[in-house]
């Protein structure tokens, strides 16, 4: 149980709920009670009336409408409260559920991008929806029937025995033999189900990365050999889920087999009793079976409770191996920073822990406020790289770099991004309307604001071409959209963010160079007082940058102007020759 601790919180957050819910759970299962003995006294009043048939039958009538009033009263009270009951330990587990997702959830976006590096998609929403559901069973319905067990215990049982000894002892004997081998059982489930659990998480990721993929499938034409893939991923589960199923069928069969036996037994012993005349009424044989009903399912719990148990045990280790992470990544002030856009990189050098890869080596340039800095250089270079560390998304792992000559560390990380107006190589938009995908540039922009940031992206005459508009609703990742069309709005998405540092990262290359001059020149009229990094391989997109870097292997190899850099040999000029050559065929 080591691993639910974490969760004991959220039974204090709600320990009223869960205490007023225990509460009635007693109260409904002692209303229960009553219907046994009144059952006994029922039949013991007609077996009285037959042994002295000259006894008026009008007042065992009236003791028989009074049991009935009494059996059906009580069981309408017992059937309210649990009801109630339902309603206070079952919501309860509702709300645990509740915070834990959003606990998870708000872990999940606390956590470094490197996180997301090195695990799938599919198994982490399996952790937040499998998983978090196996944990919301321990929070309720365990909570629930063992409580319901115990007070079931503690009643029935003294009741047996203090009402016929020797009928109690044979009629309990088979229920430890139950709950001993469900126990075993749910050894066996807490194994499979750990294992049902992680193949879960294997398809999920395999159906999330085949779904986000299926442009690729389709357009190699291996429908086939994905097909094949998910059915030998299918038949896996299946054998695991078949494993599973086999044992849990031991449920039923054992507990209608130790009910069986308990139920024969309390006939059997309490007629000899009865013939002996060591009891004195058939209808305490009718009691005992009862009873025998009312501790058989708690008994077989005993054994339920404890899979449920180790089940969600299984699924909480599973949460908490995240849960107990520390996101590489620290806001380290709380206090708020004015960013105005100098950014300085004094040797800055980063090496990705999980590839061992260096990226950067030995970095060095200033860029001051209002400056416009383009990066070039081949695929690999280093160029994402350094708008990921503006960003913050990692950490340098050698020198430093400097924010209005703050070291970066020391900024208030979210004044930090939210100064950033940041467009991906790979735009992602999200399945929503293309208003709202531009509004988380600005959650509170007016429908003009909107209209006017498309205008400046070049996309406005687009959208107004689509039958909704600027409402139509985009499928996942923007699939409804063209390469163009998706950059296009998410530059408008970070124009209309206002922001101190524009980070554009080569988000022109799907737009033709007609569209891409006329964005450029919008641009530079709205980034007048704004710092801009331009990543490009298009000589047409860099060549009006105050400053050009070229970069190869992690290292600077040419800086300057664009005019200073084609007047000498190396990348630079090169890649300009060819792309003029280009253009003029």
């Amino acid at each position: 149980m080591k691993e639910l601790k974490s969760i004991h919180k959220f039974f204090f957050k709600y320990k009223w709920k869960l205490l007023v819910g225990i509460i009635i759970t007693i109260i409904a299962r002692i209303f229960s009670l009553f219907l046994p003995p009144y059952i006994n006294k029922s039949i013991t009043a007609v077996e009285n009336y037959l042994k002295t048939p000259g006894a008026g039958i009008s007042a065992v009538k009236e003791e028989l409408i009074l049991y009935i009033f009494i059996i059906i009263g009580t069981t309408l009270l017992s059937a309210f409260f649990t009801f109630l009951m339902r309603q206070t330990i079952i919501n309860v587990s509702r709300y645990v559920e509740y915070d834990l997702k959003n606990e998870i959830f708000k872990q999940y976006e606390r956590l470094s991008l490197g996180f997301f590096k090195k695990n799938r998609t599919g198994d982490l929403m399996n952790r937040i929806s499998e998983d978090v559901t196996q944990v919301r069973n321990y929070a309720g319905p365990a909570i629930m029937y063992s409580i319901q067990t115990i007070t079931l215990f503690i009643c029935v049982i003294p009741i047996m025995i203090y009402k016929a000894p020797t009928m109690a002892m044979y009629t309990l004997i088979p229920l430890p033999f139950l709950s001993v081998l469900i126990y075993k059982i749910s050894k066996v489930i807490h194994e499979r189900s750990t294992a049902v659990q992680a193949y879960l998480s294997d398809l999920s990721a395999f159906s999330q990365e085949s779904f986000s993929g299926i442009s690729v499938i389709k357009a190699y034409g291996i429908e086939p050999e994905t097909n094949a893939t998910l059915a030998n991923l299918a038949n896996e589960g299946k054998d695991k889920s078949m494993n599973l199923a086999k044992v849990n069928a031991w449920f039923m069969p054992l507990m209608i087999l130790m009910i069986g036996l308990s139920t024969t037994l309390a006939i059997y012993v309490g007629g000899m009793q009865y013939i002996n005349g060591k009891i004195h009424s058939i209808g305490i044989i009718a009691e005992f079976i009862m009873y025998v009903n009312f501790l058989t399912w708690p008994v077989a719990i005993v054994g339920w409770v404890t899979s449920i148990v180790q089940r969600a045990e299984a699924s909480q280790k599973r949460i908490n191996e995240f849960m107990s992470l520390t996101p590489e990544i620290q806001n380290e002030t709380e206090e708020n920073s004015l960013i105005n856009g100098k950014i300085t990189f004094n040797n800055v050098s980063l090496t990705y822990d999980d590839t061992n890869i260096t990226t950067l080596n030995n970095v060095s340039f200033t860029l001051q406020k209002g400056e416009t800095l383009a990066l070039i250089g081949k695929t690999g270079s280093g160029k994402s790289t350094i708008l990921d560390l503006i960003g913050r998304l990692y950490d340098v792992t050698g020198g430093e770099i400097l924010i209005d000559n703050t070291p970066i560390r020391q900024i208030n990380l979210y004044d930090l991004r939210n100064s950033i107006g940041a467009v991906p190589q790979d735009a992602f938009l999200f399945s929503d309307s293309i208003k709202n995908n531009i509004r988380f540039g600005k959650a509170d922009a007016t429908d003009e604001e909107i209209i006017e940031a498309t205008k400046k992206a070049a996309v406005h005459e687009n959208i107004l071409g689509f039958t909704k508009q600027y409402d139509t609703v985009l499928g996942e990742r923007g699939i409804t959209l063209s390469g163009g069309q998706k950059q296009r709005v998410s530059i408008a998405r970070a124009m209309i963010k206002d922001p101190k540092i524009y980070l554009f990262d080569d988000s022109l290359s799907a737009v033709d160079t007609e569209t891409e001059e006329q964005i450029l020149n919008n641009l530079r009229k709205i980034s007048n007082e704004k710092t801009t990094i331009i990543v490009s391989h298009r000589i047409s997109s860099v060549k009006n940058a105050d400053k050009i870097i070229v970069l190869e292997d992690g290292k600077i190899t040419q800086q300057g102007t664009h005019n200073q850099l084609i007047s000498q040999e190396g990348y630079y000029k090169e890649l300009y020759l060819n792309q003029l050559s280009e253009k003029e065929n």
